[in-house]
């Protein structure tokens, strides 16, 4: 989500429309929060879920730019709207267009940067501004913006060359950790990731930040063995582990025989790790991987 916000902040230098999603119902091709900046000059970014939607709110945000003036929008998604671009979801879906964004441009950039939740929202009149925690104001739309979860992968080899830049586009804040130079360096990995290169018994000492998500893609088992058997006793919000179940057996039943970690936290542990899609080759195991991450970030941020 602070991608988008960082964008967002980098627009601000010109005018642009932001439209949003403040609420669905039934069937619709993006949830309550999808967004999109709309420019004068009909470039888009972003997504309110693309087709005769999108269109017609851009439509709706060149006029705001024109008129200065903000609308609330609800459309119902039936053969009647959408024939044409096979847009029939059957569902509805109502937002805002705010043509004056872009002066909401400090807020951008606070959000862009979160280190602890922020909420923010635009109120009955348009206007954009953060909430605070005994605000009763009536409110178009509401949202928390938290930190990018932190991704911590133990190995710099295939898969986790694969899985680190799609995590970052994803909004992750990637940490790699191997004691290989020659593959944990930034020929390897974006620039944004962060790398940790040492002794695996050095490195196995650091401990991760709250609710942060572990995966381990070492070289071989007798690695992962080893960074599991530390990072199982830390308190990642999830720790996913490379491997088949024949593998998740025969660890389990080692790490349980030789007290190195109870049967409660290899539970804990999911391995093989990544949503079951037939995934074959490196980055269809890292797009599986990316799944599951998703979906585990998701329910935690229910709560």
């Amino acid at each position: 989500m602070a991608c988008f916000y960082e964008k967002l902040a980098a627009a601000a230098n010109q005018p642009f429309a932001l439209a949003l999603i403040a609420g669905t119902k039934g069937s619709s091709p993006q949830r309550a929060g999808a967004k999109a900046i709309f420019f004068a000059d009909g470039k888009i970014i972003g997504t309110l879920g693309g087709g005769c939607l999108e269109a017609e709110v851009q439509a709706r945000a060149l006029t705001a730019l024109k008129t200065g003036q903000p609308a609330e929008f609800e459309m119902v998604l039936d053969h009647d709207f959408g024939w044409d671009d096979g847009l029939i979801c059957g569902g509805s879906v109502s937002g805002v267009i705010l043509p004056h964004a872009a002066e909401a441009k400090n807020l951008w950039q606070e959000l862009a940067a979160v280190t602890a939740p922020v909420r923010w929202g635009v109120k009955k009149y348009f206007s954009i501004a953060k909430i605070a925690d005994n605000d009763r104001s009536d409110w178009l739309y509401q949202e928390t913006v938290s930190p990018p979860v932190n991704l911590w992968i133990a190995g710099s080899g295939h898969v986790a060359q694969a899985v680190a830049p799609l995590a970052a586009q994803l909004d992750f804040a990637v940490t790699v950790f191997d004691d290989r130079p020659e593959l944990a360096n930034h020929d390897f990995f974006p620039a944004a990731t962060k790398l940790q290169v040492g002794g695996w018994h050095e490195l196995l000492k650091f401990h991760p930040p709250a609710n942060a998500f572990g995966l381990i893609v070492t070289r071989g088992h007798q690695h992962d063995a080893l960074a599991l058997s530390e990072w199982i006793h830390f308190p990642f919000a999830f720790l996913g582990l490379i491997g088949s179940r024949r593998k998740a057996r025969i660890i389990r039943e080692q790490f349980i025989r030789q007290k190195l970690a109870t049967a409660e936290e290899f539970d804990r542990v999911a391995c093989p790790v990544g949503l079951d899609i037939a995934a074959v080759g490196t980055h269809e195991i890292a797009v599986s991987i990316l799944a599951q991450l998703i979906q585990k970030r998701a329910e935690r941020r229910k709560f």
